[in-house]
């Protein structure tokens, strides 16, 4: 039997490149929706979909980082450096679409929450993935505004219910990405 080793070359190689250090770009629309379906094929006990995504592209960028998280960074650090605060004012336009992924637990008789919140992360996960795999420049992230409320809210979340699982930022590269420390297998992986 021939196999193709095309994915497992993949996974093994792939690298996130930084928000920091991608251009917005432009996203294919065509290329958004494949990752995006993508995204959303990922291990579900109970088919429950207890996730769901925001797309932000375009003046949304902008207007999250004007709205809430310019001004909630400036409330929490008054005396903040004016270097530090220039780039709270462009966190969402380093790239060109941002997917928010809220875990969205719901109620169920025998399907623990914890489950519910693994399966937000394999969407952002397999979102991750999928964009790489479309040679962009890709990033997982939380950040402090994903702990903040008014993020939340803004996002159509609801506090103490919802969660936000990251924010999957997808640009340009404009440098390939380094190499990073990665785990000896003989010091994270047992066997019985």
């Amino acid at each position: 039997m021939t196999q193709d080793h095309q994915v497992i070359d993949f996974l093994q190689t792939r690298r996130s490149v930084t928000a920091k250090t991608m251009a917005p770009g432009t996203v294919d629309p065509a290329h958004l929706d494949h990752i995006l379906t993508a995204g959303i094929r990922v291990p579900d006990h109970g088919a429950l979909k207890p996730w769901r995504l925001v797309v932000i592209a375009g003046a949304a960028r902008r207007r999250l980082d004007e709205t809430v998280i310019l001004p909630e960074f400036q409330t929490a650090n008054p005396d903040a450096k004016p270097e530090v605060t220039a780039i709270e004012q462009g966190r969402m336009q380093r790239a060109d679409v941002v997917i928010a992924v809220l875990s969205s637990p719901v109620e169920h008789p025998s399907i623990n929450e914890w489950e519910m919140h693994l399966s937000a992360g394999a969407v952002c996960t397999t979102l991750l993935y999928a964009a790489q795999s479309f040679g962009y420049a890709a990033q997982w992230l939380t950040e402090w505004y994903a702990y903040n409320e008014r993020m939340l809210e803004a996002l159509g979340g609801t506090p103490g219910h919802d969660r936000i699982a990251g924010f999957i930022y997808i640009g340009e590269k404009i440098k390939p990405p380094m190499e990073r420390t990665r785990p000896d297998p003989k010091m994270v992986i047992s066997r019985l």
